[in-house]
């Protein structure tokens, strides 16, 4: 018996040292793995190389951007509605402009200006006065593809509304407008954007629209590179006739540009709050009486100056229009794109001769 124990013991001895060796190989690989494993994400980590990554955080970059915005919901297609509004009133007799995105103010007979004011995704209520149409302003409207809302139309527009075939709202014939007689004729017309788009979805004209942006915007604060030519703004003064004058002064406390014309405050008719705009660009236009009325044409295709004002600060740009129907492409004066701010832009298309003053 002694003699059998004695066998077994040595038949296990060597089976127990093989399983150890099974042990510490695999410990041993497992180890090796790990190392190896650490060594290249150590190795990962300090390789500032990869392209990739930095696309990835460039794109995430441009969504939030996009979807930050304030000036209109870009997740939205709704059509614009660019509307003509009476400016041969007081300075207090406008409601309902301060929530248009985009807006013009060009010359017309006599010295005076019009004004048009384009809104998207905004419901606002009431909206006036609004005035007849004139024929250059259908090529700022079209640029933004928008349906064009006014109230009668000079002969040069009547036929440049046909000729172009604009989505137009005309007063004379169409709904979606009313008038206040507590206000004298022809300075009493009002609307709203639920009415005229109503009214546009009653005429078949298409209410969404994926060709609508004009400007360029960023959620960044606006940084000029080139400070050669930069200007301080804080206040600005234009003139479009010896009887009309535009200016604005810089709030510095809210970022945005207070409207004043002839020297007062441009106010709110309901609300009774100054209007103020984000961007301001002035564009320098070549205009020209047609007619024994004095109504003006405007060179707007072709290229011009003008400047780009926002955040106490303006700069030189120039323009070009290869169309009536082509979108206006605003540039720096090293020929890459304007850049505007997030929020509603003034765009100020003075006579060449307009004097600009900034201080």
């Amino acid at each position: 018996m002694r003699k059998l124990k004695s066998l077994g013991d040595a038949r296990i001895k060597p089976k127990s040292n093989k399983k150890k060796i099974i042990i510490i190989s695999v410990i041993s690989v497992a180890l090796l793995l790990i190392f190896v494993g650490l060594f290249y994400f150590l190795l990962s980590m300090n390789d500032s190389g990869p392209k990739k990554k930095d696309k990835v955080k460039i794109d995430d970059a441009s969504t939030i951007e996009k979807k930050d915005l304030t000036v209109y919901d870009v997740n939205s297609n709704k059509r614009p509605i660019a509307i003509m509004i009476d400016n041969n009133v007081g300075n207090n007799a406008h409601v309902g402009l301060q929530d248009a995105y985009l807006t013009y103010e060009i010359i017309v007979e006599g010295g005076l200006t019009r004004i048009m004011a384009i809104f998207k995704d905004v419901n606002t209520s009431v909206i006036g006065p609004v005035r007849s149409s004139r024929h250059y302003f259908l090529d700022y409207a079209l640029e933004s593809d928008a349906i064009y809302a006014h109230y009668g139309w000079s002969t040069f527009a009547q036929n440049d509304i046909r000729t172009l075939g604009v989505n137009n709202i005309n007063g004379l014939y169409d709904n979606g407008y009313y008038r206040n007689y507590n206000i004298a004729a022809p300075h009493n017309v009002f609307t709203s954007i639920e009415d005229l788009y109503n009214v546009a979805s009653s005429k078949g004209y298409s209410t969404t629209s994926n060709n609508y942006n004009l400007l360029n915007y960023t959620t960044d604060d606006i940084a000029f590179n080139d400070t050669s030519d930069l200007l301080t703004a804080n206040n600005i003064t234009m003139t479009y006739s010896y009887s009309e004058v535009r200016s604005y002064t810089y709030d510095a406390t809210n970022r945005y540009y207070l409207r004043y014309m002839n020297n007062s405050p441009h106010t709110d008719r309901d609300s009774g709050l100054q209007y103020h705009y984000k961007n301001i660009i002035i564009m320098k236009v070549n205009n020209h009486t047609l007619d024994s009325y004095g109504r003006q044409d405007l060179d707007t295709v072709g290229t011009g100056e003008g400047y780009y004002i926002t955040n106490g600060y303006a700069i030189p740009i120039t323009w070009n229009k290869a169309s009536r129907r082509d979108k206006t492409h605003y540039y720096y004066k090293s020929g890459n794109e304007l850049v505007v701010a997030d929020g509603n832009t003034m765009i100020q298309v003075v006579p060449l001769n307009s004097n600009i003053v900034f201080s």
